[in-house]
């Protein structure tokens, strides 16, 4: 069986210290609406090349537009988007860069292999078609027309449109929406292929158990402001800190007494939960009260509880938490 070579790592790849993306003080209004910024200061953000940079936020926070403006679908209010040392809205810019929408527009009546190769056509650089058709799993759906294909296939064929140009910066709008498991678990493993090639990708999604697995960076927007930026581990370490549960007799006033408390809760089958930022302080003043206890679990906050959280904080909040190890 023939089999088509693995993707070429382009000069495009090559390594290159300049950030991916550097956006200074930006402002996006429309008409009396402010999306993005506010009166007091604008939204500033830089993004590293080979990063996988998770762009989170509840709906309305802002992500579309900050999207829009590094893809040089639009112009900002105000301040300064540089998008590979260039203006995303400059062709010879937008030659480098790939997106997958959220909503995908396919003519129906065409073939995954002639829009493949139609895509190609537009960029000086493409990957070749049949590397692509196989990074997607859809070599079999070769000569299929666009409108018989199941979800996740069309998904996937939307992932192969999206870098069949060979891009630098790759954005993912909710990419694994209406994907099956199969679907899914290809998707993510050509997105490790892209990584592996040193693209630069920005992700926004709604299954943040994605968002934790996969990114190496985690930037969080609340009402068009950045509100938390920081590796997983660190947005969730700077949240609420952990979260102890076990079995025991203890009443609930008795466990409210425990120091480094900050929530506690006792359900009918006398099961505690309890948050706390300092759980080895906690687990030492709990052994220390002669109770036996039993199933006992200690674990940090997920990225779920940290996004609640910090997508919860008022709006006004000074400036973004830049988290540190």
């Amino acid at each position: 069986m023939q089999t088509s070579p693995p993707l070429p790592a382009s000069a495009a790849s090559s390594p290159d210290h300049a950030p991916a993306v550097v956006i200074s003080d930006l402002h996006k209004r429309y008409g009396s609406v402010q999306a993005l910024g506010d009166p007091a200061a604008g939204v500033s953000l830089t993004l590293r090349r080979g990063e996988l940079t998770a762009l989170l936020g509840p709906n309305g926070a802002g992500k579309s537009t900050l999207i829009n403006l590094m893809l040089g679908l639009e112009a900002p209010s105000q301040g300064r988007v540089s998008v590979l040392g260039g203006d995303p809205r400059d062709p010879r810019t937008r030659t480098r860069l790939g997106a997958m929408p959220q909503d995908l527009s396919l003519p129906a009546g065409l073939s995954v292999l002639e829009l493949l190769t139609l895509y190609a056509a537009l960029y000086p650089r493409p990957l070749a078609v049949g590397a692509v058709l196989e990074l997607c799993d859809l070599k079999a759906q070769a000569r299929q027309r666009a409108a018989t294909l199941s979800g996740g296939q069309a998904r996937r064929l939307g992932f192969g449109l999206s870098v069949i140009g060979d891009p630098e910066l790759l954005f993912l709008d909710e990419p694994t929406v209406a994907m099956d498991v199969r679907s899914r678990q290809t998707f993510w493993e050509g997105v490790g292929e892209m990584r592996r090639l040193g693209k630069t990708i920005v992700l926004t999604t709604h299954y943040l158990e994605e968002a934790e697995r996969s990114a190496d960076r985690v930037v969080l927007l609340s009402a068009g402001r950045i509100v938390a930026d920081g590796t997983p581990t660190q947005i969730k370490a700077g949240v609420r800190g952990a979260k102890v549960q076990f079995v025991s007799e203890l009443e609930l006033a008795q466990v409210q007494a425990l120091p480094h408390i900050e929530e506690a809760s006792i359900d009918e089958h006398g099961r505690a939960t309890l948050r706390t930022r300092e759980p080895e302080a906690l687990l030492a003043a709990l052994f220390a009260c002669g109770m036996q206890i039993h199933e006992l679990e200690v674990s940090r906050a997920t990225l779920e509880e940290a996004f609640l959280n910090l997508t919860a904080a008022p709006a006004s909040t000074p400036a973004h938490k830049e988290l540190k190890a």
